[in-house]
């Protein structure tokens, strides 16, 4: 019993955990809150648990997790990291509230998904309400290629010069972009003689009195002080080629090079060029210099001055000549180096030949970064988007440091010296020779720079241009990407952005990083990297239920102006059509006159006959040919007369020539015409000789038939006489009758038109 008892007291909190976890369990289902990570993440996890979230775990398999970060840095801490969780979640004890939770919704969907890469996951088979930490398709900015081909087109997108904040970068795997690159590197050779003229006469003023400066003037043309007897004096004509160089540079940027010839081109041979560059490479390494270097100083002072308002990076290239040479696709620093001799950067590109496209990228390298204590840093900054359309970006507040282990210096190239990646700095121990100011784990925060610059007198130029600046350089490399990635909603991605400052403070975007570290390396990531998780969490989550919800340190950078869809209006959508008619055949009116012409002078007759007439067989009296006829339709109706009509009508005339009258005219008796309603009595053949003796001159057609073939309207219809009923279809052709002669006309299509109103009769031939 005992023990029976003491069992029941050990399962009751048991089951009340149970219980507490199957309440928080239900509750998140219902408000799909259920959430996966891959990765080391432990903040996250954290503060979505306050949240109300449930964690669905998932067991990814350890060839799909990258090892590598977006950055690189920290990747065998986060790995090492990464495993000693997954042990510490299979320990896990069973009764644990978060387990038991766990398992509860390992049948459900997260909603919610933060891992290191996208690749992770089936990346589309994701439905619109699951929210994920990346984007599809950003290369074009966290690559180091992709960003040197978005900063080329910026300009298309924007009103921004990106030689003002990005240095100019080249891909080394096409011939035209080799031969940039090297256009651009003995451009720099020349400017960069006229550099050193400046400045060998620029010390020479300030450090030196005046006794100093007469004694020296005399010696100018000498081996100058310190110099061994090795040292080799370069010509001015070496100064002047520099000089022409320069010139010639200044001449296209204003596009003077357009109207000049093949002939006359500027431009150097290759033997020059090569020349040239010897002779560079000994006047900056110490092994030679210009003894008559003052005579230049004004020349080349004004050329400097000219170059420099037209090419914003001429400060940041100093005298080296110094470039980085990045693999396209790595990261973490891997495979980084800094050269100065172009043969050597060539040398090494052609050496390798790369299996894929873009392999290499050559940066001009910052000879002239702003020193803390004589050591180089870096900047890394974190923004936040949110949405690609519109594009809405959150720009981080705060950010830190990254100190170099050595001092700076530009006699050696060793990477350890000019990269500020932790992941290379990690491995070196700080230089004896560096300031004991500067921290042991070499990172400040963006406060703790502040006040550096605050009490050197600068404090106000962190506000005022620094930060502004990296803001406007973010906003800009922003909105040249947005055209090529995927912009899926309901999805956001955490960016890390590297800067160097100048002398002048400005900063220099590096590069952009996806899924930057927040590995807690030294006490600033620690401290800083949980507070941006923290705050990332606020603005993609909190921010959804309440729109002023607390923020954190994020601000709002770059919304984009939403774009406004047209009203959409159906009832002005409206096609109208007019059918196409067939074009009529014009026919002229014939005048209504009292008095024509004979027969034999009537020409018109072959087109119509107006002075024929027409005998229905008896019936009301003749009308006069001018007399307006009329349909109960009001359609006026053309008539057609055979041709071989008109033959017959000629004939008659020359035959009847004798009837003439005195004026040598005829007047035409007037001619009727008889509906096919009207009922006659039929005339008998003894009357109808007799009344064709009485009057030669007269003009009688016999009935017609009583359906017209063919016969048509003005308008186009055909016109259909009605039949009597008690009539049939003649079997003659109607018989045309001139004073004592009769022919029969075999022609059955001659038709009668009666004209309407104030017309005339038409007779008019059909067309056979």
């Amino acid at each position: 019993l005992k023990r029976g008892g003491s069992q029941d007291l050990v399962s009751s909190p048991k089951l009340d955990r149970f219980k507490i976890a199957k309440q928080l369990t239900d509750k998140a289902i219902k408000e799909k809150k259920i959430f996966s990570i891959c990765g080391h993440y432990p903040v996250i996890r954290s503060t979505l648990r306050r949240k109300g979230w449930v964690e669905k775990k998932f067991h990814f398999l350890t060839s799909l997790v990258p090892s590598v970060d977006g950055d690189g840095e920290g990747v065998p801490e986060n790995k090492h990291a990464e495993g000693k969780e997954n042990q510490d979640v299979a320990l896990e004890k069973a009764d644990d509230i978060h387990d038991v939770m766990s398992r509860l919704v390992k049948n459900e969907t997260p909603y919610f998904l933060w891992t290191i890469k996208r690749d992770v996951i089936d990346y589309h088979s994701l439905s619109c309400d699951q929210m994920l930490n990346h984007y599809g398709k950003t290369a074009s900015f966290t690559t180091k290629i992709g960003l040197c081909v978005s900063m080329r087109s910026l300009p298309w997108y924007v009103q921004a010069n990106p030689d003002t904040f990005f240095p100019r970068c080249y891909s080394l795997c096409t011939e035209s972009e080799k031969q940039e690159f090297l256009d651009d590197f003995r451009q720099t050779v020349a400017s960069s003689i006229l550099k050193w003229v400046v400045s060998q006469q620029s010390s020479r003023s300030k450090p030196r009195s005046r006794r100093e400066e007469a004694r020296d003037s005399g010696a100018s043309r000498k081996v100058p002080e310190g110099a061994g007897p090795r040292l080799m004096g370069l010509s001015g004509q070496f100064v002047d080629v520099a000089c022409k160089v320069c010139k010639a540079y200044l001449g296209r940027l204003e596009h003077e090079d357009i109207d000049l010839t093949e002939d006359s081109a500027t431009d150097l041979t290759e033997d020059e060029w090569n020349d040239l560059t010897q002779q560079y490479y000994s006047l900056v390494h110490g092994e030679a210099f210009i003894p008559s270097s003052r005579n230049h100083f004004s020349q080349c002072q004004a050329l400097l001055n000219k170059i420099t308002s037209v090419n914003p990076q001429t400060e940041i290239d100093g005298l080296r000549n110094i470039w980085i040479i990045k693999p396209a696709a790595k990261s973490r620093g891997r495979d980084i180096v800094c050269m100065n001799h172009v043969e050597e950067i060539l040398e090494l590109v052609a050496a390798d030949q790369p299996p894929a496209k873009d392999k290499w990228v050559v940066q001009k390298y910052i000879e002239t970064p702003l020193l803390i204590y004589d050591t180089k840093f870096d900047i890394r900054q974190w923004f936040l988007v949110t949405d690609w359309n519109p594009l809405t970006i959150w720009f981080y507040k705060e950010s830190y440091l990254r100190f170099s282990t050595q001092r700076f210096s530009l006699d050696k190239l060793d990477s350890a010296i000019h990269l500020c990646n932790n992941s290379i700095q990690k491995h070196l121990k700080n230089d004896k020779d560096r300031s004991p100011l500067l921290p042991c784990h070499n990172m400040w925060t963006s406060t703790r720079f502040q006040e550096y610059l605050q009490k050197r007198g600068r404090g106000a130029v962190w506000s005022s241009v620094i930060y502004p600046s990296m803001k406007r350089a973010i906003t800009n490399t922003m909105k040249v990407a947005q055209d090529h990635v995927e912009p899926r909603k309901n999805s956001f991605e955490l960016y890390g952005a590297d800067f160097i400052l100048g002398r002048d403070f400005r900063p220099w975007l590096i590069e952009i990083n996806s899924s930057p570290t927040m590995h807690a390396s030294t006490p600033v990531t620690a401290q800083l990297c949980a507070q941006v998780q923290e705050d990332t969490i606020k603005v993609v989550v909190d921010r959804k239920a309440d729109r002023n919800c607390d923020i954190g340190n994020f601000e709002l950078l770059w919304k984009q102006p939403a774009v406004g869809l047209p009203t959409s209006q159906g009832s002005d959508l409206l096609v109208e059509g007019v059918g196409m008619r067939k074009a009529r055949k014009p026919m002229p009116a014939i005048p209504s006159v009292d008095v024509v012409p004979p027969l034999s002078d009537i020409h018109p007759l072959k087109q119509r006959c107006p002075s024929a007439m027409l005998d229905l067989g008896g019936g009301p009296p003749l009308m006069a040919l001018h007399q307006d006829f009329t349909l109960k339709d009001g359609q006026v109706l053309p008539c057609s007369l055979p041709v071989h009509l008109h033959r017959l009508v000629e004939r008659s005339a020359k035959a009847k020539s004798g009837h003439r009258e005195s004026g040598g005219k005829i007047e035409l008796p007037s001619c009727t015409s008889q509906h096919p309603d009207y009922k006659a009595p039929r005339p008998t053949l003894a009357k109808a000789e007799s009344d064709r003796h009485s009057d030669p001159n007269s003009l009688h057609v016999h009935p017609l038939p009583s359906v017209l073939p063919s016969v048509k309207t003005v308008e186009g219809a055909p016109f259909q006489p009605p039949r009597p009923p008690d009539t049939h279809r003649p079997s003659r052709s109607p018989v045309l009758k001139s004073g004592s002669w009769s022919d029969r006309l075999e022609d059955h299509r001659s038709f009668l038109l009666v004209c309407r109103g104030d017309k005339h009769l038409l007779l008019d031939s059909p067309p056979f």
